[in-house]
């Protein structure tokens, strides 16, 4: 049985990401990548851009790169001017450049994270929450008894340009992603004027289940087929004795 979601689009595919970002990328974006830590990033988008050298970006990830990897070589080329996460440790570059001032941090707790971005891709106007309520992640931000919670108002994230790696992509942007790798991205996709999909292994429309779709191909804008990755280990931990 053949399985399709949305029509053949050609137009999607393109042989590169050179060619993909080529008239994407520019100084002061919003710039939505996903990835946790090392996982499921887009390292070939990544590279692209740290290459062309956009300046005064806003990074948009959960932790912007890690142990001088992914994003973190945006940083070390001072391309980046704010970073909206959820999280700091491990990410040396990030550290040194936010307690010297010349980088901006907006630390997030990680779920109201990803429902900001959720609610930028669904069109709403942000959302209460009572995470945070009542401590420093509250301050600037309407408060409301809601249901006898103090709750407090979150906006939504946006980006210009979404970045994400997908483990198998159709032609149309059809994705599904492998496990963990999958984190963000799906939201991100859809949170964004245009998302750019790096795939694994590219294959025809129809090959891959419904069921086994992460992320509806209507939300990818450019697909690069990218089949070799470098897909660094942060820690490798091993047991005693055992050969690394």
């Amino acid at each position: 049985m053949t399985y399709v979601i949305g029509p053949p689009a050609p137009g999607k595919l393109y042989p590169s990401v050179e060619v993909a970002l080529a008239d994407l990328l520019r100084d002061g974006m919003r710039l939505m990548s996903g990835g946790f830590g090392l996982s499921g990033i887009a390292e070939a988008c990544i590279d692209e851009i740290a290459r062309r050298g956009p300046r005064d970006l806003t990074v948009i990830s959960n932790n912007c790169g890690n142990q001088g990897q992914g994003l973190a070589v945006l940083l070390q080329k001072k391309l980046v001017r704010a970073v909206i996460c959820s999280y700091v440790g491990g990410n040396p570059d990030l550290a040194e450049q936010y307690l010297a001032g010349t980088v901006a941090v907006e630390l997030n707790p990680q779920g109201t994270f990803a429902e900001r971005i959720r609610a930028g891709g669904a069109g709403l106007g942000g959302f209460f929450t009572p995470v945070g309520a009542g401590t420093v992640v509250a301050e600037g931000k309407e408060s409301r008894m809601l249901d006898g919670k103090l709750q407090i108002f979150e906006t939504p994230l946006r980006a210009d340009l979404t970045i994400i790696r997908a483990q198998v992509a159709d032609r149309f942007g059809n994705a599904r992603f492998h496990r963990t790798a999958r984190n963000f991205s799906p939201l991100m996709a859809t949170a964004a004027t245009e998302t750019v999909l790096e795939a694994d292994t590219l294959v025809d429309v129809g090959a891959i289940d419904p069921d086994d779709v992460h992320l509806p191909g209507i939300y990818v804008d450019r697909i690069v087929h990218v089949p070799r990755h470098r897909d660094v280990i942060e820690f490798r931990t091993t047991r005693p004795g055992s050969q690394p």
